[in-house]
């Protein structure tokens, strides 16, 4: 008899404002050890997308404007961000700033509320996807798992949403479970982003798995001991994590399940030897 192997499920393809995507994996450029490292990491990683920073790249002159060439070069979809404001109109400013020099609409919209946390400004947030959904972008928000400002953005004409595993850079993983699986359930069928906060392939994994539709990281590769090998690692754990979630994770239970049916099958007494004694006749 012939054995019948079946194919891993295909995965549906990741679509933002139109744009289908072959990777659910976005990158960050910056931290690196070298433009060289970061361009080796982007190709091994597959990423569809890598976010650039135009405030620091601009700080740099000369080499920076290098460094957008070489991801330019990259051939992958550019997200330029507001990474820094502290302020909508900051944001909105550095938005047009990012549109004029990349030549694209996207924009990963972040407002700072507080030093320590780079928690989002949910305010100034909304405030600045409000405007720039007026005039055009296709913003992609950095944001909470907080359902208020969420149902807001997306109102304002945002198409995505990325709300934040844990504060940027700590590497704690998704801090909030609930209110992450909370919001997957709230939005079934937006498209939702883990941003920032992940650590470990096995944290990214945990996203997929949870139903999220993509996770955006850069300082767990960046400043691995190998960033080449680590963004390949993240890449197998984010197709892992997704082909788990759409072939249907088993529900846990409160009490053990066998695996072996006991039913119908004979029970022997193992602690009966040969100095037991008899029963019975």
């Amino acid at each position: 008899m012939t054995a019948h192997l079946t194919s891993a499920p295909k995965l549906r393809p990741l679509t933002f404002y139109g744009v289908e995507l072959n990777s659910r994996l976005l990158l960050g450029t910056a931290l690196y050890p070298s433009p060289q490292v970061m361009s080796e990491a982007v190709r091994a990683s597959k990423a569809g997308i890598v976010t650039v920073s135009l405030r620091r790249e601009a700080a740099r002159g000369k080499s920076g404007e290098r460094f957008l060439e070489l991801v330019k070069a990259l051939g992958v979809n550019l997200l330029p961000n507001t990474a820094g404001c502290r302020s909508a109109k900051e944001a909105i400013t550095t938005a047009e700033m990012a549109r004029e020099l990349l030549e694209t609409d996207w924009i990963k919209l972040e407002v700072i509320a507080n030093d320590d946390t780079l928690q989002p400004d949910l305010f100034g947030l909304v405030e600045a996807a409000t405007e720039l959904n007026k005039r055009g972008f296709k913003v992609f928000p950095y944001t909470t798992e907080d359902l208020g400002a969420a149902e807001r953005l997306v109102a304002a004409g945002c198409e995505v949403l990325m709300p934040w595993g844990a504060p940027i850079g700590t590497g704690l993983g998704l801090n909030n479970r609930y209110a992450l699986k909370t919001m997957r359930n709230y939005f079934p069928d937006l498209p939702l982003v883990v941003d920032a906060g992940i650590g470990a392939p096995s944290h990214a994994a945990e996203a997929m798995e949870m139903g999220y539709d993509a996770v955006l990281l850069n300082t767990a590769v960046a400043k691995a001991g190998d960033p080449v090998r680590m963004a390949e690692a993240f890449a197998k754990a984010l197709e892992a994590g997704r082909a788990a979630f759409e072939s249907g994770l088993m529900e846990p239970r409160e009490m053990a399940s066998p695996s072996t049916p006991v039913a119908g099958t004979p029970f022997f007494d193992l602690g009966a030897g040969p100095d037991a004694k008899a029963s019975g006749e």
